[in-house]
């Protein structure tokens, strides 16, 4: 069974440490709530984990191997959500689907998009083009990518960010059911409840630690 694991990390952005001294670890099935005050590094752990940025110290290991060792097996175990949602606003939602989900399977992609539209609420949006979308409906397309095509680990960052309750709740379906399968989440969030048995690190506290350390 997979592990994803996170040692003695430290992150630099903007001229400023971060967080330093920060580990986790994720079995398969598992979730990772990251919490903490805007600029706290909840997106730049994220970013770590996605193997988009470097850490100033400490490794970041799938099944003991360091991710940065093959950047390109991780980018296919793995799905990334950032803020931004990039859906094109020519293509239809079962048009910008199938770009993202032909990228991963290789057969079965038109019936693998139906599904997810079903699972995230917005069959009816199949045929609509991007740029008549909504906020919540971009987001809730870009969502469907990660559940229509396959990935071990999920990393959200905000992900209920613009949902109403009835989008959020398919979300959270959709999280249990990847996580049934065997597979992990890291999610970033503010407010949302976490699932019961998810592990959180507060990137707030580590912030605080730096703040407290005296200065040399």
């Amino acid at each position: 069974m997979p592990h994803f694991t996170g040692t003695d990390l430290v992150c630099f952005r903007g001229e400023r440490t971060v967080f330093t001294g920060l580990d986790f670890a994720l079995a398969a099935g598992g979730a990772l709530v990251l919490r903490g005050p805007n600029g706290s590094g909840k997106s730049s752990l994220l970013r770590l984990m996605a193997g988009l940025s470097q850490p100033l110290a400490g490794t970041i290991s799938w099944d003991q191997e360091a991710i940065s060792e093959d950047p390109e097996v991780h980018n296919q175990r793995h799905h990334y959500i950032g803020h931004a949602d990039p859906v094109k606003p020519v293509l239809t939602v079962t048009e910008n689907l199938r770009f993202w989900t032909s990228l991963r399977l290789s057969g079965g992609v038109d019936d693998a998009i139906k599904a997810a539209l079903s699972r995230l609420g917005i069959s009816h949006l199949a045929d609509v083009p991007g740029r008549f979308l909504s906020a919540g409906q971009k987001r809730r397309v870009n969502l469907a990518r990660i559940v229509a095509a396959p990935a071990t680990l999920w990393l959200l960052d905000e992900p209920h960010t613009a949902l109403d309750q009835a989008a959020m709740n398919s979300l959270d379906d959709a999280i249990a059911g990847h996580r049934d399968g065997g597979g992990m989440v890291v999610m970033s969030s503010h407010a949302q409840a976490a699932p019961d048995d998810a592990q959180t690190v507060d990137l707030g506290r580590f912030q605080e630690r730096l703040f407290k350390e005296p200065e040399a």
